[in-house]
């Protein structure tokens, strides 16, 4: 756009926030702004924040501190915090860095156009409400631009499980559905522009109970059936779940719709009962695996994939032990597991902390297991037939890349593929961190 003021985001944290900042770009983009890839020339930077690493705070304060240098260069710079971090810190953002102009929580970003009129020359604007109106109603219909052929689409915000380790009930809110039709209808829109793979995104996204068109609320699966009519469509994801909402419908669906990919990503955090407890998980590990086995039962094929904390407070080697157990039982193909760290607020922050070293020395053997189950599984797909999904040239001359129905990264040599291409590949060869095939 002739004559736009220019807009950088620094995203941080999971998928919902790549969702949220594309969302708040386009809301700027009513307000004159068009979004850039470095802060240099900003008249606008945006850092939308993730609360759930370790000291998720004093990293936003660094990076804020690195900012100043684009601030004096150009005082009429407007510089904003958003995201959980946001929410969590409030007012306390703008005391310890006074050049932050505008703080706004994850529910209000809906809000930033008014907000950015507001801030500068000395004024700021606050806003970490929970406001009763929908952010996403709010929000003007998603311009028609082309775009990759992947998306993320929330869904579901928010969480009402209340984790012992977890900031999200706090900063997201309870557990909000968005109603069918605006989904589909966005979904549809995403086709329009060229998307042909959903990740339908929630804090918890199997617990989603939106509002139907017949009035009933509707779950996940029944939008999965929804969004699987929708033409052009292809491909259809969801994440983050929680072990209690494996519904059986959903669970049947990952064995009867055409469109649901076969990976899921169902966290359990722990292998041990007591620790589960202690994390407030509400679920058991027998309970976790015969999960697992049913999710099997239906699609024997689906690769699954994990969250794991370790070193949580009070954990001993014999519940450390109970997790390495699981781990064998399930066999992921890929996993997350990280040590623990506080966040402030959370119930388990007080607690005992088990030491630091045992902890390291846990997640070592853990990470070392799950890398062996991930090597496994990506090398039984030698010889096998995949569908890909293109999505960007690779490295090579002639080389593109994708993603597989099993989230595996694919590459082959074919200089006629064009990003979006949807087409079958016998894979050849396993990589280190990708697979090698040719078209079929």
């Amino acid at each position: 756009m002739a004559g736009a003021k220019k807009l950088y985001i620094k995203t941080y944290g999971c998928q919902m926030n790549v969702y949220d900042s594309e969302r708040m770009a386009e809301a700027l983009g009513g307000a004159g702004y068009e979004e850039i890839s470095s802060p240099e020339g900003a008249d606008m930077i945006l850092l939308n924040t993730c609360h759930i690493r370790e000291k998720a705070a004093e990293k936003i304060y660094s990076e804020l501190g690195r900012m100043r240098v684009h601030k004096e260069a150009n005082p009429d710079l407007k510089i904003g915090v958003a995201g959980c971090v946001a929410q969590a810190e409030g007012a306390e953002i703008i005391r310890r860095q006074p050049m932050v102009d505008l703080v706004v929580g994850p529910q209000s970003y809906h809000r930033l156009p008014e907000m950015e009129s507001r801030a500068g020359g000395g004024a700021k604007a606050l806003d970490t409400d929970f406001p009763e109106e929908d952010k996403f109603e709010r929000l003007k219909a998603r311009p028609k631009a082309m775009r990759g052929p992947t998306a993320f689409l929330t869904v579901q915000e928010g969480c009402d499980k209340f984790c012992a380790f977890c900031v999200v009930p706090y900063t997201r809110g309870a557990e909000v559905s968005r109603p069918v039709q605006r989904i589909v209808d966005e979904a549809k829109g995403l086709v329009e522009r060229g998307v042909r793979e959903i990740t339908l995104l929630g804090q918890n996204v199997n617990a989603y109970h939106g509002a139907g068109p017949d009035g009933a609320d509707w779950t996940l699966a029944k939008l999965i059936w929804a969004l699987n009519d929708v033409d052009g469509l292809e491909r259809i994801r969801f994440t983050t779940s929680h072990p209690n909402d494996m519904s059986d419908d959903l669970i049947d669906a990952h064995g009867s719709c055409a469109k649901l990919m076969p990976y899921l990503h169902l966290p359990v955090q722990s292998g041990s009962d007591r620790i589960l407890k202690r994390m407030n998980r509400k679920h058991t590990a027998e309970s976790y695996l015969r999960v697992i086995e049913r999710i099997r039962a239906a699609r024997p094929d689906i690769v699954l994939s994990g969250d794991f904390i370790v070193g949580f407070p009070e954990e001993t080697e014999a519940d450390f032990q109970d997790t390495l157990r699981l781990v064998e039982e399930v066999r992921y193909g890929y996993a997350y597991s990280f040590k623990y760290s506080t966040r402030p607020g959370t119930p388990a922050a007080d607690r005992a902390q088990v030491d630091a070293d045992a902890a390291s020395d846990r997640l070592s053997r853990l990470q070392a297991l799950i890398t062996q189950h991930q090597r496994e599984i990506q090398d039984a797909m030698v010889g096998r037939e995949v569908s890909v999904l293109f999505e960007k040239p690779g490295r090579m001359d002639g080389q593109m890349t994708g993603k597989s129905e099993y989230l595996h990264a694919v590459h082959v040599t074919a200089p006629s593929l064009k990003a979006g291409d949807l087409a079958r590949v016998r894979i050849m060869q396993s990589q280190t961190n990708s697979l090698a095939g040719d078209l079929i």
